[in-house]
């Protein structure tokens, strides 16, 4: 693992960090509240970059992703 970066401000408290332990690099982000995981490949980071800021909103609603059930999330 490498250096862990911790991200903060009144609406997210994140730790980043890049894992190697795959069969390539990944992104780690942790949120340090719940202690939810998630890893990104450098495609969907890719993805990410080239996404607007109109297609990511409905992302930024807690409600959308947040308060959900996580058995709601396997559909």
């Amino acid at each position: 693992m490498s250096e862990v970066f911790m991200l903060k401000n009144e609406f997210a408290y994140v730790s980043v960090q890049v894992d190697q332990s795959a069969n390539g690099d990944r992104l780690m982000i942790t949120d340090v509240r719940t202690g939810k995981t998630s890893f990104f490949d450098p495609l969907e980071l890719e993805c990410l970059l080239w996404s607007t800021h109109k297609e990511l909103t409905s992302f930024l609603d807690p409600s959308q992703t947040r308060w959900i059930n996580e058995t709601d999330d396997e559909d």
